[in-house]
């Protein structure tokens, strides 16, 4: 995702009312997220499809991660030599 524009992509709901295509448009152009306001504060934020699927994808793949990383919080590791050597033998691979 690209670094946001603050002219271009925080607009308010009013304007999101009178100009849905025109800011559609821009939003799939840039794949950049639109940052809605009200009453002059943030309030909402459109993404492009692709843009949010690519989140979900990257949010997925970090929860993945979250185990791995409490083990190494924890000490719970060990070095890879050993690791290898503990797998190879317990799949019965040989060399």
């Amino acid at each position: 995702m690209t670094q946001i524009s603050p002219s271009e992509d925080i607009r308010s709901v009013t304007d999101l009312k009178r100009n849905t295509r025109d800011i559609l448009d821009q939003l799939h152009a840039t794949r950049r997220p639109v940052i809605l306001t009200v009453n002059g504060r943030a309030d909402s934020v459109l993404l492009d499809v692709r843009a949010y699927e690519a989140l979900l994808r990257a949010g997925n793949l970090a929860e993945l991660l979250t185990p791995a990383e409490r083990d190494i919080e924890h000490g719970k590791t060990r070095p890879m030599r050993e690791f290898m050597q503990a797998f190879k033998r317990d799949k019965k691979i040989q060399g």
